[in-house]
């Protein structure tokens, strides 16, 4: 007898809805991005530490000064200042100074450039003016005055090389900037043409650094010192906000290159990974606030002239409202601005 094959029920695997389909795919793909944020954020807290302020010095100003801080000074928290150095003008000397604080806790940025004649209180050298601490490359003497000056620990420092500049510019396709003055100088010995007329252009590297190293013209018409700082101020925020309007990481590379080969900081990777990543919350248009600390730049101080004596009274308060980082105001007797003698 012949067996006879039963036959199996065939059962059809029935579909899934679509709709179901794309929410199960959408709940894995959330739940794949949940997990690397997760990772993300355990790895960056491992080793993108919030950076500790240095401690407050024992005595500011160069070594040879022993006035003390005065004690009980509190820091306030994530507040941290840097220093920001633009060399080289062609002399050996700083030719941009100015120093930052950056008060994570609140977003806000106080920029202030010192103007590079400001009379300082110098005891180890008679020539008065504040640029000419970097004679010789000595960064931590700049540091030392900045800090002596203004009555504030300077925590980092970050030195750019003037050609990085002119490389930045041209890594952003150039900058349109609005020109204060008419600009007609020459001087051979330095290599310098300068010739622009007042108002909007688009500069390339090398007509930015032009721009900001104007500080007058052949026949001595122009702008003083502190014109010629604020101009470098606004120039500088110009290629900032093109830096910062960028949408392609992929363009970032240039820039990091031109980083990577003309700046030198003390600052660690973390720390400088620490700082950038905060400030992807800074609001530039009304977190960033820039000033020049305000003097007249016709002194003269220990027989030499076109010094800066600042003002006493208005520099204080653009040091309190923008650069303080304690928790108290910084006084007069923490600052050491300096009256002319000449």
């Amino acid at each position: 007898m012949t067996g006879r094959r039963v036959q199996q029920p065939m059962y059809r695997r029935r579909r899934a809805n679509p709709l179901v389909r794309f929410i199960k795919g959408v709940y894995r793909v959330a739940v794949i991005i949940s997990a690397l944020i997760v990772a993300g954020f355990l790895l960056w807290k491992l080793f993108v530490p919030t950076p500790k302020a240095p401690p407050i010095p024992d005595n500011v100003g160069d070594s040879s000064y022993t006035e003390d801080v005065p004690g009980g000074l509190e820091r306030r928290d994530l507040c941290y200042t840097f220093l920001l150095m633009g060399t080289d003008d062609g002399n050996g000397n700083a030719d941009t100074l100015m120093v930052a604080t950056y008060d994570v806790a609140n977003q806000k940025v106080g920029v202030v450039s010192i103007p590079r004649d400001t009379i300082v209180d110098r005891t180890w050298s008679r020539y008065p003016k504040i640029n000419g601490a970097y004679s010789g490359g000595n960064i931590d003497r700049v540091r030392q005055e900045v800090s002596h000056l203004l009555g504030i620990p300077i925590d980092y420092f970050i030195k750019v090389d003037i050609k990085a500049f002119v490389e930045l510019v041209d890594a952003v396709d150039g900058v349109d900037f609005d020109v204060p003055v008419d600009m007609d100088y020459d001087d051979p010995w330095q290599d310098l043409s300068i010739h622009y007329k007042k108002g909007l252009q688009h500069l390339d590297g090398q007509q930015a650094l032009e721009v900001v190293r104007f500080r007058h013209n052949n026949d001595m018409t122009g702008y003083s010192d502190t014109g010629r700082t604020n101009t470098q101020q606004a120039l500088i925020r110009a290629v900032l906000d093109k830096v910062l309007s960028w949408g392609s990481i992929g363009r970032i590379k240039p820039l990091l290159d031109v980083c990577m080969d003309n700046v030198q900081t003390d600052l660690t990777a973390a720390e400088v990974l620490y700082f950038a990543g905060q400030a992807l919350y800074l609001d530039v248009d009304s977190g960033i606030e820039t000033v020049t600390l305000p003097g007249r730049g016709d002194a003269t101080h220990n027989g030499y002239k076109w010094c800066v004596e600042l003002d006493r009274e208005k520099s204080m308060q653009i040091i309190n409202d923008l650069l303080n980082p304690y928790k108290t105001p910084v006084t007069d007797e923490m600052a050491h601005i300096v009256k002319a003698n000449g």
